[in-house]
């Protein structure tokens, strides 16, 4: 009897909480392959940067510089998409408690309000839409608005990330470049450069890879 009902008329609400769960746990667990990735490439892109330093090539040492001020604001976004997701979850957990006393899902703001803003991350975009199209047939929520993807402006980007940049530099290579003041834009080279076409093409792929992260 139970698999006629669901034939005609689909999944029972515990059924499709159940499902909302589960996609909301693969989600999280693509968040964290995404951090880790970009974890990797940062670093590599953070020991570059020390090696272009030391051998005084400022100009690309900045460049890849606001790369990594990219990939730690990427990585900050990509955690509190994580932790929606889970008050998502948690939301779903009451919405089961109240269904036992009510027999019905329960319209929910927050779930709504949490689900605008997961809609805006590339990496979960699709899955969310898919995800909010089902909560809103099941009167979880109202039928969501098309917000204005928030694109990173790269104005902005620049103003902001200036004193960022210098701070990342200073860090990364142990004060040889970044200080209080202004980087300068030329440093005595410590070592001969071996083989600089190698490691423009080496430097290419490494910004590549972390634009392709950060691009989702």
């Amino acid at each position: 009897m139970q698999s006629i009902n669901r034939f005609i008329y689909g999944p029972t609400a515990e059924e499709k909480v159940r499902s909302w769960q589960g996609k909301i746990r693969g989600e999280q667990r693509q968040l964290d392959r995404e951090m880790r990735q970009l974890d990797m490439a940062t670093k590599k892109a953070q020991t570059q940067v020390k090696q272009l330093a030391t051998k005084g090539d400022v100009k690309n040492a900045k460049v890849l510089a606001r790369e990594v001020v990219r990939s730690h604001k990427q990585k900050d976004r990509l955690s509190v998409s994580k932790a929606r997701l889970g008050s998502i979850n948690n939301q779903l957990v009451q919405q089961m408690s109240m269904l036992k006393v009510t027999g019905a899902l329960q319209k929910s703001t927050e779930i709504m309000k949490l689900s605008n803003s997961l809609v805006k991350l590339p990496q979960i975009s699709q899955a969310m839409r898919e995800m909010s199209m089902e909560m809103t047939k099941a009167g979880i929520m109202e039928e969501m608005l098309d917000d204005v993807m928030e694109m990173e402006d790269d104005e902005e980007l620049e103003e902001e990330a200036d004193a960022e940049v210098e701070k990342v530099l200073y860090d990364i290579t142990d004060g040889k470049l970044g200080a209080v003041g202004t980087v300068k834009d030329e440093l005595p080279a410590v070592q001969d450069s071996v083989d600089e076409e190698n490691e423009r093409e080496e430097l290419e792929k490494l910004k590549g890879r972390l634009s392709e992260l950060l691009d989702g």
